[in-house]
């Protein structure tokens, strides 16, 4: 079950029905857009996004890693990163949720308990421009 939406809308959410249910009622209340996240359903890994000129399923695998500190704060400032460059928000959260998914399929394993995820997998996957 989700635990944030469920707070803020006082109603269960445990299925992907829900989610979407959820994230389309959360803007009325926000005036903006909605990722419902899905991380935590034990099958997949499939979020939700919802504005007023999009929704879309980001459909992701279900990657068996501890190693999970961060990937909230990642995830929205890979997403600040990617509208900083000019994509529009669902492609940048498109791009946000990939760089999720690879840094915790690197499987960095740091210290004891749930550790950081590998922010620099991607490293050498990219040219840089100088």
């Amino acid at each position: 079950m989700l635990t944030s939406p469920t707070k803020m809308l006082s109603t269960a959410i445990s299925s992907p029905e829900d989610m979407k249910t959820a994230a389309m009622k959360m803007p009325i209340n926000l005036r903006g857009s909605v990722l419902v996240k899905g991380g935590y359903s034990p099958n997949d890994a499939n979020d939700f996004f919802y504005s007023r000129e999009n929704c879309a399923w980001i459909n992701g695998e279900r990657i068996d890693n501890p190693n999970t500190y961060g990937t909230g704060c990642t995830l929205s400032s890979s997403i600040a990163s990617n509208m900083a460059k000019g994509y529009t928000l669902l492609e940048s959260v498109k791009l946000a949720k990939a760089y999720i998914t690879g840094a915790l399929e690197a499987k960095l394993n740091l210290g004891k308990g749930s550790g950081p995820l590998d922010h620099c997998y991607i490293i050498g996957e990219y040219p840089t421009p100088y």
